[in-house]
């Protein structure tokens, strides 16, 4: 029988506010923890242990929740049972409930408390599911507020820092005040109607600080939905669009993606100048995007909800070090290379691949392949030797681009097609590396950790210099 964990809310003020239930759980329990000691009514726990060390010795939030999980749980195995009490209501706004709920060391017992929401409910003297209004972090405010038009209530405003990240975070003030509520419950509520922009200055937050937003600006998602029911409407109305195929927009699809790079290359990055045109052509491949998600929905595969839907979660999944696992865990990127490391390991087991080459499109220009090529096979130790012609030539861009150039010069010359010239000698590199990737895996080494040494053996194995020419045929 595993160990259980008896979780309580304290409700959202003082002990008046707490229930028959809550009462009687902490009687019953010896083993007491309370996540924090700054609450009205945490006296009612008697002795206790209080969990904000978690806090001040923490690096993050992340960690401070994973370890009151570890204590919580350490406790209750050897004791056989613990209670651990949480502010408010444990089912509002706290992760590390979330996250013991979850965990498959201990059961759970969740008692049901008041929570701060049903007083905020009660002083804005609104129905929140007529309202619709959802539920936010302020700590995750920039996040989960995205896209929101609104109601929102604000919970855990709990620092200057949190505040004036939430007030950053929106980039069009909402016109309308908010409402900041304070010590809900208790004989120093306080409740005021106040102007966005002078949140910071006005507002000092405390745990028990919580924000009403009725309205935001009009949103990213409110503009992009207006987009894709134009684009919709556009297939139903316009001929010239109701005719087009996936196929038939692909010259147009590469014709906009090569505008967006024109647009960068007149983009400065100091002054800004060329934003407006920037933001003119990527909204142009941006209705590309859009209009094959219309067509694919037409057909019956998917929308763009779950276009938007597919890159969210590959983004979370391949961002381990950003989004922690649900039971708390971070896989760490010190640097970008880590980052990558990451992200190439995560692709690699999603799409089932053999080779660190696998998924390169082909239909890439010559260079922009030999590019992603080179930089995947770098990753194991892989890589082509450097001419000494080259490897004497400056190392700036510049430089570089008069080598290339001086190089497709040379080719038209003597008659030969640099583009399939490139694509030769990759695919010698390609077999090469593929090679390379078919004897380590024989032998069970895994090249991304493996020493230089192991990876040399496995080049020379492989066919010597790679990149010669003897390695094979185009």
């Amino acid at each position: 029988m595993e160990p259980t964990v008896t979780i309580i809310g304290l409700g959202p003020a003082g002990s008046d506010l707490a229930t028959t239930g809550t009462l009687e759980a902490i009687a019953k329990s010896e083993v007491r923890f309370v996540r924090t000691v700054r609450h009205p009514a945490v006296s009612l726990l008697g002795d206790v242990t209080t969990l904000d060390h978690h806090y001040e010795a923490a690096a993050s939030f992340d960690d401070a929740y994973k370890g009151i999980v570890d204590e919580v749980v350490a406790a209750a195995t050897k004791a056989g049972s613990a209670l651990y009490a949480v502010p408010g209501s444990p089912m509002v706004a706290e992760r590390t409930v979330e996250m013991l709920i979850r965990d498959d060391r201990v059961d759970t017992v969740v008692l049901p408390a008041l929570s701060f929401v049903d007083l905020a409910w009660s002083r804005l003297r609104i129905d929140p599911l007529s309202e619709g209004v959802r539920i936010i972090d302020a700590h995750r405010f920039p996040i989960e507020a995205a896209g929101e038009r609104g109601p929102m209530l604000v919970a855990q405003v709990d620092t200057k820092t949190v505040l004036a990240d939430l007030v950053a975070s929106i980039p069009e003030p909402p016109s309308a005040a908010v409402t900041m509520m304070q010590g809900l419950g208790t004989d120093k509520e306080v409740i005021r109607s106040i102007h966005w922009d002078s949140l910071c200055d006005e507002v000092q937050p405390d745990h028990l600080t919580c924000l009403y937003i009725p309205e935001m600006e009009s949103p990213i998602a409110v503009e992009v939905q207006r987009f894709v029911e134009q684009v919709a409407t556009l297939r139903l109305e316009c001929p010239w669009d109701a005719e087009q195929t996936h196929a038939s927009l692909r010259p147009h699809l590469i014709e906009e993606a090569y505008e967006v790079l024109e647009a960068l290359d007149a983009f400065d990055e100091e002054t800004g100048e060329g934003s407006d045109h920037l933001e003119e052509e990527l909204g142009d491949l941006l209705f590309q995007v859009v209009f094959h998600a219309r067509i694919a929905a037409d057909d019956g595969r998917f929308d763009m909800a779950d276009v938007a839907r597919g890159i969210h979660d590959k983004l979370r999944r391949r961002h381990p070090h950003v989004f922690p696992e649900p039971d708390g865990a971070r896989v760490v990127a010190d640097d970008a290379d880590g980052v990558i490391s990451n992200w190439d390991r995560i692709k690699s087991e999603e799409k089932g691949r053999s080779s660190s080459l696998d998924g390169i499109p082909s239909a890439l220009p010559a260079l922009a392949m030999a590019q992603k090529a080179l930089m995947r096979a770098r990753g194991i130790g892989v890589f082509p030797e450097v001419a000494p012609a080259v490897s004497s030539t400056g190392v700036s861009s510049g430089d570089l681009g008069d080598t290339l150039m001086a190089l497709t010069a040379w080719a038209c010359d003597n008659g030969l097609n640099a583009e399939d010239a490139l694509r030769g000698a990759l695919r010698r590199f390609t077999r090469v590396v593929r090679v390379v990737e078919s004897l380590a895996a024989e032998e069970g080494i895994d090249l991304t950790v493996a020493d230089e040494a192991t990876r040399a053996h496995f080049r020379r194995q492989a066919g010597g210099s790679v990149g010669s020419r003897e390695t094979g045929s185009s």
